[in-house]
């Protein structure tokens, strides 16, 4: 069967079951928009800017389990998802970019919208290809899949040439299946390996699990959990581990690292074994790594190869899947019993304070918008977090417990990813109830979205949080410069009169009794509902391990009462 490049295009993501793709269209693309009538089952979500776009395949992947699509033209188009890219990756989400690219006879003649996008993606992708045949585009696609999906997931860019796109070629599914790369799969746990991790498990008194993104990316939520509750282990998560393991389950601490619980903290100090599964070792979590859990051996279960010793050398590495991992070593575990160090842990916990900083003075601190929005639906919504001082009081006082329920930026901390993000999300799980939390910094850089929530006909909720700053670094500012505030003043529109520009209704409060009805008018408004929440100015997030600070030399609150998370 002979068909146009830009028609195998397509025929390949329906054969790889893609029903939707985020894009922006362009000269070099123009061919592929054009195939795209003959191809109804693929619906194309117009955003308003590349970056957007790329957001919403990411998150799109990140709450559908499966890899986002991103289409984009030449030059601008391609590398307005740089920092999309880039995200994707550090936060190891599969996902597959297809850009255009000027005909293969004006390559690298500076022709009009002509950029080396490949060379500019390489170090913010799995891999990158460059695209000049019809015959070409199926083995590069259904490669480009396989990658992205295939051991640690990643963003994988697939640039197609204007005549490549043109051109027509012999078409066949079978013979384009993907046979390199297939390094990227992960092995089967080593014996030897398993029999030293098992030795340290049996003989720890203090052990702790360190739960990550990796706990939700291979699918071990059920077999994490079989695993805490038989070697009666406490865990404590990463930002993107949260979701991965219930609020209210007993053995959870909750979030870990420089924002984290401080009790979680404290854990990591005192533990004899740290359990690492599918996590990195993140300097946002271990704080100096001379002193990161230094009483503690370690084992580290993780599926790239580059992550092992990285950061914190370790004593057992185990290169595989978490859950093959998991699987391999419950059925030769007995029941354990730590009851001191249990007890242990729920005293540090218990010490932690009244949560005065949730009293209702008149006034509104922003963390009490995270608690009413958890009582309002009983920790299972999809919530979806910009980056900065909302998206760290979103993880400590919303308490997730639905699986995989957070959608954020962690490893780059990319401002402006919630409302795209969550317009994916949306997509993806169409009966979940989706929350975008963003700072009124973060959402002027993608407020342009706010359209194509609506062409889209989308149900989400919005919460702006408005404190007037640049809140995180503000409070950086305020900690380590004496208060000089440089560049942080954020002037901004009446979001509520932005938001009806748009089509979409919406409220402000800036009283804490205000908070619970306006969650609940967005929540029962049928369509899109925007909450402008204008919260006490100089309020900053505690606990905050200064960085390249121990873990246990946190800052503490020193007003509003007691601290709600002091060790």
């Amino acid at each position: 069967m002979e068909m146009t490049g830009a028609h195998i295009v397509w025929e390949c993501l329906e054969r790889k079951g893609v029903d939707t793709v985020f894009g922006y269209p362009g000269q070099n693309v123009a061919r592929l928009h054009d195939a795209l009538r003959d191809h109804p089952s693929i619906h194309h979500v117009l955003a308003r800017h590349e970056q957007g776009a790329c957001h919403m395949a990411d998150g799109y992947a990140r709450a559908g389990g499966r890899p986002g699509v991103v289409l984009a033209t030449s030059g601008p188009g391609a590398t307005n998802l740089v920092t999309g890219l880039a995200t994707a990756m550090l936060d190891s989400v599969p996902l597959v970019a297809i850009t255009g690219q000027v005909d293969s006879a004006r390559l690298a003649s500076d022709a009009f919208e002509e950029v080396d996008v490949t060379g500019i993606t390489l170090p913010i992708t799995k891999h990158s290809y460059l695209v000049r045949r019809p015959g070409e585009i199926a083995p590069a696609l259904r490669e480009a899949f396989a990658l992205a999906r295939h051991g640690r997931p990643g963003p994988v860019l697939v640039d197609i040439t204007e005549d490549a796109q043109k051109a027509a070629a012999p078409f066949s599914w079978e013979a384009a299946e993907p046979t390199r790369h297939l390094r990227h799969v992960p092995p089967a746990p080593e014996r030897a390996v398993l029999d030293e991790a098992l030795a340290l498990i049996r003989a720890a008194r203090r052990p702790l699990i360190l739960a990550g993104h990796g706990v939700i990316l291979s699918g071990a939520v059920r077999e994490l959990l079989a695993f805490a509750e038989r070697t009666a282990t406490p865990i404590a998560t990463t930002l993107l581990g949260l979701g991965a393991v219930p609020a209210s389950h007993p053995l959870n601490l909750g979030m870990m690292g420089m924002h984290g619980e401080a009790w979680a903290n404290q854990a990591i100090q005192e533990a004899d074994l740290v359990l690492a599964f599918g996590m990195r070792f993140d300097d946002r979590v271990t704080g100096d790594v001379r002193t990161f859990a230094a009483q503690a051996r370690k084992i580290h279960v993780e599926v790239d190869a580059s992550e092992i010793h990285k950061n914190v050398r370790v004593d057992v590495p185990v290169l595989a899947d978490l859950r093959a991992f998991l699987l391999a070593v419950l059925p030769e575990l007995e029941p354990m019993a730590h009851a001191d160090w249990l007890e242990r842990t729920s005293r540090l916990r218990e010490r932690a304070g009244a949560e005065a900083i949730l009293a209702d003075d008149g006034g509104l601190r922003a963390p009490s918008i995270f608690h009413e929005l958890f009582r309002a639906t009983g920790g299972r919504a999809l919530m979806v977090t910009d980056v900065g001082q909302n998206q760290m009081w979103e993880a400590q006082y919303y308490k997730h417990e639905m699986e995989n329920g957070l959608v954020t930026s962690g490893g780059l901390g990319t401002m402006g990813f919630a409302l795209p993000a969550a317009l994916g999300a949306k997509l993806a799980r169409p009966g979940e109830e989706v929350w975008v939390v963003v700072g009124d910094g973060g959402f002027q850089m993608n407020m342009r979205e706010l359209m194509t929530v609506v062409q889209e006909g989308l149900k989400l909720n919005i919460a702006v949080v408005n404190n007037g700053y640049l809140g995180m670094v503000r409070q950086l500012q305020e900690f380590f410069c004496g208060r000089r505030y440089a560049a942080v003043s954020m002037a901004s529109p009446d979001f509520v009169m932005l938001a009806d520009a748009y089509g979409i209704p919406g409220r402000r409060v800036d009283r804490r009794a205000d908070v619970a009805s306006a969650i609940q008018e967005a929540r029962a408004c049928p369509g899109t509902f925007l909450v402008e929440f204008q919260v006490e100015q100089e309020l900053s997030v505690y606990p905050m391990v200064p960085a390249g600070a121990s873990l246990d030399r946190m800052l503490r609150r020193n007003g509003h009462g007691a601290d709600r998370a002091t060790a």
